[in-house]
């Protein structure tokens, strides 16, 4: 029974364009579906200049927003699993990008800031620096100075 379960699930994929296998299913894709159904990607800046003024944009738009390696739920290197841990810690809604889905972000970031290191906080506007910025204001209890001063969390 199991061979045949397995010639039967081969002989499917081999129709497909691509799939993903779980342990408790077989999702198949078709790279030839309508467009309607297609994942949807914001537009991407293509210039240093369009991703500067994107970046200011996101800054101004969100309280506290984390430039970082990955995401928040999974991040790609150990200063922005710092980071994250330390804004979670403090209790506090951010916003992030992804600077490793955005080549030009990834970039234009570092010219905005004139600062060469990811990941990169703000808050309310501001740049506040790197993860060992973060940490170093997080112990000395100057992180949550800032974000009670900048009414982001209640006084206790």
């Amino acid at each position: 029974f199991i061979k045949n379960m397995i010639k039967l699930i081969n002989l499917r994929l081999l129709n497909r364009k691509s799939a993903v296998i779980s342990a408790n299913s077989i999702r198949c894709f078709s790279s030839d579906s309508h467009d309607d159904f297609k994942p949807l990607k914001k537009n991407i800046p293509q210039g240093l200049e369009d991703a500067v003024n994107l970046i200011k944009n996101q800054v101004n738009e969100n309280d506290i927003i984390l430039y970082m390696k990955g995401t928040p739920e999974r991040p790609q290197c150990g200063f922005s699993l710092q980071a994250v841990r330390i804004l979670k810690v403090a209790g506090v809604d951010f916003a992030s990008v992804n600077v490793l889905e955005y080549p030009s972000i990834r970039e234009g970031i570092k010219a905005f800031s004139e600062w060469p290191t990811i990941p990169q906080l703000y808050i309310k506007g501001e740049f506040v620096g790197g993860a060992d910025i973060l940490t170093s204001m997080y112990n000395d209890g100057e992180l949550t100075k800032l974000l009670k001063d900048k009414q982001l969390i209640k006084d206790e």
